[in-house]
């Protein structure tokens, strides 16, 4: 305990060390997180709103745009005000609460992502008994799920940081604080924590990527016995959830799946998972979708006439 009260703060190095690409990067993720923001409100919003949010696959993607949302927050805001900011530290408690947060949605959006998987698993290759298969309690239940195995994803990696001592240097070379980085910080020997992480990371996202691969595998086979329009259906619908797996799963992969070690390159790939994924999404399960579209569009048009209604309700000026 002693060794670890050493540190009181860490510093941050950032993305670059050029002050003219950190302006730009500013300006770009503040567009980024704009869009985020925007998107994946849109979403929630639409979907609450209109008898969609009765249909599983949208009820579960309500909760991955306020996963995505949430899992962001944990991130972005900061990086944003660290690119223009001279010295980029963050506490040591702040560290650590941002590992755990940042780790607790992700693990909930990596869980949601696996149980849509099912729902169309169930949808397309069991169709007689999806709707007693997945019923409301059923989907409640599998979100439930979703948040139990992100927190103990979490609180894994919260207390392998937590218990480390820190007693020399505290400069991370990232933009936020993730575990790999800190056990280059730890003044003890980290060979056995790395391999802790690759377990609780690595293999998790491993195995439940190959489930999600083998269980859209299936799918695609299930549908070539359909008629034409409907394999177009369902191969819509599962290309877009097939995107959002390989935009999140394939940097997650390449970052924790190998030894604990750092290269520089980490950090383009936490981008991909941490703003660039949660920025798509949205774009992603609407584009493709008619669904989404007129969920919107039935949004934007109450949302006119509710204002046409006020403005008419506005006594005129003499």
């Amino acid at each position: 305990m002693e060794h670890r009260n050493n540190i009181t703060e860490f510093i941050l190095l950032g993305l670059s060390q050029k002050k003219e690409v950190e302006v730009l990067c500013f300006f770009l993720f503040v567009l980024c997180y704009a869009a985020i923001v925007t998107g994946n409100l849109l979403i929630m919003v639409s979907i609450t709103g209109t008898p969609l949010v009765t249909q599983p696959m949208y009820f579960f993607l309500r909760y991955l745009a306020l996963s995505d949302l949430c899992y962001t927050s944990t991130v972005t805001p900061k990086l944003i005000t660290d690119l223009l900011a001279t010295k980029k530290s963050i506490s040591y408690s702040g560290c650590m609460t941002q590992l755990f947060t940042m780790h607790f949605f992700g693990g909930i959006e990596v869980f949601i992502l696996t149980a849509m998987a099912y729902d169309r698993y169930v949808a397309i290759c069991r169709p007689l008994h999806y709707t007693v298969v997945m019923s409301r309690q059923r989907c409640d239940l599998l979100i439930l799920a979703s948040c139990v195995g992100g927190f103990l994803h979490s609180f894994g990696q919260f207390v392998l940081a937590i218990f480390l001592p820190y007693c020399g240097p505290n400069e991370i070379d990232h933009y936020f604080c993730d575990v790999y980085p800190l056990l280059k910080l730890a003044c003890m020997d980290t060979s056995k924590i790395g391999f802790l992480v690759i377990a609780n990371s690595g293999l998790m996202g491993l195995v439940i990527f190959v489930v999600l691969v083998m269980s859209y595998g299936v799918i695609l086979y299930t549908v070539k016995s359909y008629s034409a329009e409907s394999r177009r259906k369902a191969l819509s619908t599962c290309s877009s959830h097939v995107t959002v797996v390989v935009l999140f799963f394939a940097p997650l992969l390449f970052i924790y799946i190998r030894p604990a070690t750092t290269f520089p390159e980490d950090k383009v790939f936490a981008l991909f998972y941490t703003i660039i994924a949660p920025m798509l999404n949205p774009l992603i399960y609407t584009l493709r979708n008619m669904e989404m579209k007129n969920a919107i569009k039935k949004l934007w048009c109450l949302l006119t006439e509710s204002k046409r209604n006020r403005l008419k309700n506005i006594p005129a000026c003499h």
